[in-house]
């Protein structure tokens, strides 16, 4: 059987650890079954023409930001924006199983034609979503309720996506939070690998990386734990049915 292959963006160890884990767990559990590479570290050359080592591909979130000036970012992510191009032009042409998450929605977003800003940030912790009536009947979100809660906080999103896109997403605050291109590329501004314990370790790694006051932690932490989110992961148990080979 194919292992998953999840490129990461995460510096910060236990977040990036508790990513893959977590990825691993809603995907079927086996941790080996999902290999880790580290993008802008880690070398990914022989992903574009290796496709078929995977099942599928698997793009995570963390503190890049697509939209910012190149001038300010840091070399490597630099190097992982111009490595994470090539692996975005064959899944694409080859209309191979891909999930991004977050990040994700970003680069494949701008990849495609769409446009990545900051004109609709959401604060870190649950969001409302609703399925538009293509996700409703998308097997990727097949059991996952019309309106359901999430776990998401970024800076940038898709404010208009690509023109071929079909959006499958959205929430009050964000126009796209899923899209689909061709008939198995995905990506989501919300996180689905994300749970409880998750979200609160990424509180208190990246508040400090601009996403809110430090101050207003304990305030996330508490509203996080108001709101139960369980559906988001339904993308994953739905991606590793479809794709797992």
């Amino acid at each position: 059987m194919r292992p998953f292959l999840l490129l990461s963006i995460r510096a910060e160890q236990v977040a990036a650890e508790e990513e893959h884990a977590a990825f691993a767990r809603f995907l079927g559990g086996d941790p080996e079954a999902v290999v880790r590479r580290h993008l802008g570290v880690d070398d990914v050359s022989d992903v574009p023409t290796g496709l078929d080592r995977w099942s599928g591909v698997l793009l995570g979130g963390g503190s890049f930001t697509w939209s910012d000036d190149p001038v300010g970012k840091s070399e490597v992510q630099r190097r992982a924006e111009a490595d994470l191009w090539p692996v975005l032009d064959a899944v694409v042409a080859r209309d191979f199983p891909f999930l991004g998450a977050c990040y994700g929605i970003g680069t494949l977003g701008s990849h495609q034609g769409g446009t990545v800003d900051r004109s609709h940030p959401e604060p870190v912790g649950p969001l409302s979503v609703t399925l538009t009536d293509a996700g409703a009947a998308d097997p990727l979100l097949a059991g996952v309720p019309r309106d359901f809660a999430a776990y998401g906080g970024h800076k940038e999103a898709l404010t208009v996506p690509p023109p071929h896109a079909v959006v499958l997403a959205t929430s009050a605050a964000c126009p796209v939070q899923a899209f689909r291109v061709g008939e198995h590329v995905y990506a989501t501004q919300f996180h689905p690998e994300l749970d409880l314990a998750g979200l609160h370790t990424r509180i208190d790694t990246y508040a400090t990386f601009g996403y809110f006051d430090p101050t207003e932690a304990q305030e996330l932490h508490d509203a996080a734990d108001a709101v139960e989110v369980t559906h988001p992961m339904t993308l994953l148990h739905n991606f590793a049915a479809r794709y797992r080979s």
